[in-house]
């Protein structure tokens, strides 16, 4: 396969392509949780409908050209969030970016789709691991990492150094291998009840 479905489903969100159509939610979810991204999104210090125009544009465009593969989080049909595999460490590397809406946070959201976008990723030709990089600051985002099973393999000094008001400057590397996520499949259907 040489790109992911276009809507992938976890137990209480799904993940679908972004589409055009959704300039107002998006722009309403990035509004709602600025105060959230600030310290870690560079593009969040200049929001507006224009920007946000624009990225639903370029996720069109990456999506068609296989760089990045950009999802809305939506939950009961609201959009709540965004992430992305993309194509930028690399031969047989995916990376993972998220964010949520603050109001959403706490439930595990971000987990599940991580997990959703890991398997899609290793269901990709050539996929043979996927990382999420972070800056030492983001702790919320080194806890989702950890809970869907990456390892922490580096901590990095930024190249650009610190971008947003929350960073330290210091990158943080998790990975999972394809063998990884295949034990992981493994271990957990076997841990499942029969039915």
């Amino acid at each position: 396969m040489d790109e992911p479905p276009e809507s992938l489903r976890s137990p209480q969100a799904d993940l679908r392509r972004w589409r055009m159509s959704d300039l107002d939610a998006l722009e309403r979810a990035i509004r709602e949780s600025l105060d959230h991204l600030v310290p870690w999104m560079p593009w969040a210090a200049d929001p507006g409908r224009r920007q946000t125009a624009a990225f639903l544009t370029e996720a069109q465009q990456k999506w068609e050209t296989g760089r990045e593969f950009g999802y809305a989080i939506t939950a009961d049909a609201e959009v709540i969030g965004s992430c992305s595999l993309m194509r930028r460490i690399g031969a047989g590397g995916l990376e993972i970016g998220y964010w949520l809406h603050p109001a959403r946070t706490g439930r595990g959201l971000v987990t599940m789709a991580v997990e959703t976008l890991v398997g899609a990723g290793f269901r990709l030709d050539g996929t043979d691991r996927i990382e999420i990089h972070h800056d030492a600051a983001n702790h919320a985002s080194g806890a989702v990492a950890r809970r869907a099973g990456f390892t922490e393999i580096e901590r990095v000094p930024a190249p650009e150094g610190p971008l947003t008001p929350g960073e330290s400057g210091i990158d943080v590397i998790w990975r999972m291998t394809a063998d990884q996520w295949r034990t992981r499949t493994a271990q957990s259907a076997a841990a499942r009840p029969a039915s």
